[in-house]
């Protein structure tokens, strides 16, 4: 079932997640239903919150479908290591037709739940370190825009103001 992504400002953006404690089936049903909806908006990643759960669970897929392997979900996740810097576009579903160079780690370790409640590890760099930084930052209520500049933060919130009065946010 296709879930509907919020958009900023909505509160549930920047709130923290709460843990997950029951791995079921209704948490497989919210799995399976935002990996639909990441593919059905052409994302590479989509947390919880932005589809109004707030709770500790993101989904990725940097294949957009194309490679089963390339899934991964997340629960619970933490980034137990980061290594080196890297400075890159991003963007967000929350946040369409906003882009900006965002500084993130060229390399990080996590540590997940899966859908089942097993505890596991992975390693990501480059795009996938990116990705897993900027969805488990959803976790922690943080948003890509606030680790830009104030300057680039201010014309991205100008142009959000702009599109919400023209109807089109």
């Amino acid at each position: 079932m296709l879930l509907t992504i919020v958009k900023y400002p909505d509160p549930v953006l920047q709130q923290p997640g709460e843990p997950v404690t029951e791995f079921d089936d209704k948490l497989r049903k919210l799995v399976a239903d935002m990996f639909e909806t990441m593919y059905a908006a052409q994302g590479i990643g989509l947390a919880a919150p932005q589809v109004s759960v707030s709770k500790r669970i993101t989904v990725i897929d940097l294949s957009n479908a194309k490679d089963p392997k390339q899934k991964m979900v997340l629960i619970n996740p933490e980034v137990i290591h980061r290594e080196g810097k890297l400075y890159e576009e991003e963007g967000c579903l929350s946040f369409p037709e906003i882009r900006e160079k965002v500084v993130r780690a060229a390399k990080v370790k996590i540590r997940a739940q899966d859908e089942h409640g097993k505890w596991f590890e992975a390693e990501g760099e480059e795009l996938l370190s990116r990705c897993l930084q900027h969805e488990i930052d959803h976790l922690d209520g943080v948003l890509f825009i606030f680790r830009i500049s104030g300057l680039k933060r201010d014309l991205a919130l100008r142009k959000i103001r702009k599109m919400q009065r023209a109807g089109e946010w």
